[in-house]
């Protein structure tokens, strides 16, 4: 049996979990969301805990079970706590501002961007060169922090660009001074 499947899903208080035909609905101080349970699995919610068990034994049903737990208390994570992703802005006159559901960054280029948040997703800055973005949703955050960290990922020589607060950049060695061009 998975591993991850069969770990119980503690339900924190404020959070409200329905199921109607396949489709889990969970409702908290943070939000709402919704996932679609694959037809090898269902669930099993006793008060405080829900269990996630599945159907079949084949392989594909083995394979969503685990998925559809990690996936499911994502959710319920989210919905009660959040996520947030951290990113760091380095280099010489980079910078990014937070204007309603926009985020205007300079990052070296002849113009600045302009990048619109989706619906669900917040950010703030601190100190011009670090961003916070938050979200109900794991998924959604996380692309939304990669978009951002692709308009200028980090360069490996002087580590200028856009990077998450967590990451580690392999530096290289530039050009050595030689003997001059002889």
């Amino acid at each position: 049996m998975s591993r991850i499947g069969r770990l119980p899903i503690p339900l924190p208080d404020g959070v409200k979990v329905r199921e109607e035909s396949g489709v889990v609905s969970v409702e908290g101080p943070k939000g709402k969301g919704e996932y679609a349970l694959p037809s090898s699995v269902s669930l099993a919610i006793d008060g405080s805990e829900i269990k996630v068990e599945r159907s079949q034994d084949d392989r594909d049903a083995r394979a969503k079970h685990g998925l559809a737990r990690k996936l499911l208390a994502n959710l319920i994570e989210g919905v009660s706590n959040g996520f947030s992703r951290t990113l760091e802005i380095v280099g010489v006159g980079y910078r990014a501002d937070v204007k309603g559901k926009e985020i205007h960054l300079s990052l070296g280029f002849s113009h600045p961007i302009v990048y619109t948040l989706p619906e669900g997703v917040s950010a703030k800055v601190d100190k011009q060169t670090v961003l916070t973005m938050e979200s109900a949703d794991k998924q959604l955050l996380g692309e939304v922090s990669a978009q951002i960290r692709a308009l200028r990922p980090p360069e490996p020589y002087k580590g200028k660009g856009v990077r998450y607060s967590d990451e580690h950049i392999r530096r290289k060695a530039g050009k050595a001074a030689g003997a001059g061009g002889r």
